[in-house]
């Protein structure tokens, strides 16, 4: 925190420059005004496009937006990197003062740490055939369907329990998912929008498949989404940066960014501030 700033009282002396003399002893006696410490912010640098290493420094998604939420907010940052492992550990340790290391909010995390409103959300979306009408994504036009999903991911979660009468198909991999669908054994495939959209743009992928569609966002069994992590106790740094949140999501700044490294909306939806 900044400290307030030493000034002398002059009173009446017996001359100017003894007053001048008092006033320069007392500024020197007196400690300097010192600026606020940097907020610190960890990112892993190892999970492309949201954070990576290039020219030996962090960049990335989350790089570019933390330093627009920071300039936002009236924040000096710096951002420095910390390997995935023990990364909780090291903000409750105080080593950095914030995360944004897509950091997913979960209901284990927050008993631990506070989270902003999250600032991403990569969507659950559908593939199908190329030549396939897009399906109805609502749980009665997916009761019947054959659906590949990825294991233990949110698709396969959200379809056991919204779902249950969809014929699930799990799979070690979403590639393994998309092999059945293109030799016809599933009707379509849910699954993380990126790592789809990235099997499209591919040659291979756009000959054979295309998107069609999102799952409806806010359902809590798709995730509460990305936020910054943060000590429970600094309440301060939290408001600012849900405020300089909402100011760079109103004013284009996030799909600006946002558009350099991921060809969809991420914008969150479903939690508010």
């Amino acid at each position: 925190m900044r400290r307030p700033r030493c000034v002398p009282a002059l009173r009446r002396s017996p001359g100017r420059v003894l007053a001048l003399a008092l006033a320069a002893a007392i500024l020197a006696a007196c400690p300097a005004a010192a600026d606020p410490a940097p907020v610190r912010i960890a990112t892993e640098g190892g999970h492309p496009p949201f954070n990576y290493v290039e020219d030996g420094r962090p960049a990335g998604f989350e790089v570019d937006l933390a330093e627009a939420l920071c300039r936002a907010a009236g924040l000096t940052c710096t951002i420095v990197l910390h390997q995935w492992d023990g990364i909780i550990r090291g903000l409750e340790a105080g080593e950095y003062d914030a995360i944004m290391a897509s950091l997913a909010i979960t209901p284990k995390r927050e008993a631990r740490i506070a989270f902003t409103r999250p600032y991403y959300r990569i969507p659950v979306a559908a593939l199908v055939r190329r030549d396939d009408p897009a399906p109805d994504l609502t749980p009665a036009g997916l009761a019947g369907r054959g659906i590949g999903v990825a294991a233990h991911s949110p698709a396969e979660t959200y379809l056991e329990q919204r779902v249950p009468k969809a014929g699930i198909r799990p799979f070690d991999s979403l590639a393994d998912a998309i092999l059945d669908l293109r030799t016809n054994r599933v009707d379509l495939v849910l699954g993380d929008k990126l790592e789809l959209a990235r099997f499209v743009a591919q040659p291979e992928g756009s000959a054979c498949c295309r998107l069609a569609g999102d799952l409806p966002p806010g359902d809590p069994l798709l995730g509460a989404g990305i936020g910054i992590g943060l000590r429970k106790d600094d309440e301060a740094l939290h408001a600012a940066f849900d405020r300089a949140l909402a100011a760079v999501l109103a004013d284009g700044t996030y799909d600006r960014i946002r558009a350099k490294y991921v060809p969809f909306d991420t914008r969150p939806a479903g939690r508010a501030p």
